[in-house]
């Protein structure tokens, strides 16, 4: 179902990506990195630690978050935010292709533009637990289009259904589901 790293990056450069700059947003990025594994191409994934002043706490996403003055463009925001958070360096010739840009669809989330930016490594690079990380792992893509569909979430204390990956201890919705909704349309 899922093509090598040379297809992805050949299709994420024949597509103008969907750029979003909007004064007073807060710029973010996150990184999507990919590996080949024994079922298929994989993606790491986090689960953010607890913390009562996160409104995304707890939640299964990937490495990144927001821009600092220091960084130059929204790329290196993901590389930082990549290392501090997995400890893992993605090097240039890793990046395969940006996606759209994405923002928050409810009011009630920071005034944000998030880009997503997919990396591969022809092996699974050692990620650890920093602490603003409770976990990582490791999903395969293909388990992911598989377990797609609906669940019950608390949104800020109020059982709540979205859309999702629901992939048992794993539910990944909101702007993580977004990201991937729209990455695997590109990859399939």
């Amino acid at each position: 179902m899922f093509t090598g790293f040379d297809a992805i990056k050949t299709r994420l450069a024949g597509r103008t990506s969907l750029s979003v700059d909007t004064p007073g947003l807060l710029e973010t990025a996150v990184a999507l990195i990919l590996t080949p594994g024994e079922r298929g191409l994989e993606a790491l994934f986090i689960r953010r630690a607890e913390r009562a002043d996160d409104p995304w706490s707890g939640h299964i996403a990937l490495p990144g978050g927001r821009r600092e003055p220091e960084d130059a463009d929204r790329l290196a925001t993901a590389v930082r935010e990549t290392r501090e958070e997995v400890g893992l360096e993605l090097p240039a010739d890793a990046l395969l292709g940006a996606l759209d840009d994405l923002h928050p669809m409810t009011p009630r989330l920071p005034p944000l533009v998030i880009r997503p930016y997919v990396f591969g490594f022809e092996r699974r690079p050692e990620a650890r637990v920093s602490d603003e990380v409770a976990g990582v792992m490791w999903l395969p893509l293909a388990e992911l289009a598989a377990c797609a569909g609906r669940s019950i979430v608390q949104i800020r204390g109020a059982a709540t259904e979205v859309d999702c990956f629901n992939c048992g201890d794993a539910v990944i919705w909101g702007l993580t589901f977004r990201i991937l909704s729209g990455f695997l349309k590109l990859a399939a």
